[in-house]
């Protein structure tokens, strides 16, 4: 078995391989694919370059390999065309395996950030890749600048109203990847992932008063006055209407659902809230 890794030297990229070395695969098993391959040179496996807006790059890449992770690409509104030249490549190569980190219930969810990855689901469903979805809910380190924030303020503010979030860290979630990379019979499965704990904004306000050791408050806001913070913040109209949309979505739901799957997957609990958060400090 051959595995390439795409986005490699992202954040989530440098867990997967770290954690398919952790669980036995040979460094010389491992390609990691990346825009800029100086920045691979650290992570002690093989390295092809990759970008996603040149097709022919990802064909090299795939040269040799037969499964593929294709980690979302962090460009908004490019993802989709991006992915999609991932997915032609992948079944000109004729891949047996291909695992693609999608969002929480993709294909139905009201999430900003659904459509992409519906489109690239549909994507791999239409070119008819043996494929595995990990539908990844939020990681506990987007919080880090809520941490900072709150540890000179004491509070954090939201238009989340009581809205959950299953969140779990990078790790768990780059373990989750690799498990499934490595291991037969999660062909054809769809995995909902996230943490084994759905907490609210005042379980972060007091987890990050237990890191921090001051009392912190969690404030909640209208969408409108998370709008007006924002801009005061400097942050233009389409960042603004982002995390808006996102606040909106997590306090209908959006990020609430767990049931188990990913600590299944790893084979332990998922890092608690308190623990993922501290680790960003």
């Amino acid at each position: 078995m051959t595995i390439l890794v795409t986005g490699a030297t992202g954040q989530l990229g440098r867990l997967v391989i770290q954690s398919l070395r952790e669980r036995g695969a040979d460094p010389e098993s491992i390609v990691a694919g990346a825009r800029d391959t100086a920045k691979a040179a650290d992570l002690g496996v093989r390295v092809a370059h990759l970008d996603y807006t040149e097709p022919a790059s990802i064909a090299a890449a795939l040269d040799g390999v037969d499964t593929v992770l294709l980690i979302s690409g962090s460009e908004v509104g490019q993802r989709a065309p991006q992915h999609q030249a991932v997915i032609d490549a992948a079944k000109a190569a004729g891949v047996a395996k291909f695992v693609y980190t999608s969002a929480p219930k993709a294909t139905t969810s009201d999430l900003v950030l659904a459509p992409e990855h519906k489109a690239t689901e549909e994507a791999i469903a239409a070119a008819g890749l043996p494929a595995v979805i990990l539908r990844n809910n939020w990681y506990t380190e987007n919080y880090a600048a809520d941490l900072a924030r709150a540890a000179e303020t004491g509070v954090v503010a939201a238009g989340v109203a009581d809205g959950r979030v299953a969140s779990a860290s990078r790790k768990d979630f780059a373990d989750a990847a690799a498990a499934v990379l490595l291991e037969d019979g999660h062909i054809g499965q769809i995995y909902e992932l996230g943490g084994d704990v759905a907490w609210n904004y005042d379980d972060l306000a007091a987890a990050i008063a237990e890191i921090t050791g001051r009392d912190v408050e969690y404030r909640p806001l209208t969408l409108e006055e998370q709008g007006e913070t924002l801009r005061a913040a400097g942050l233009d109209e389409g960042t603004v209407g982002f995390v808006v949309a996102l606040d909106a979505g997590i306090a209908a739901g959006a990020l609430a659902d767990t049931d188990g799957t990913l600590a299944r997957l790893i084979g332990r609990p998922t890092t608690p809230l308190v623990d993922g958060l501290r680790a960003t400090a």
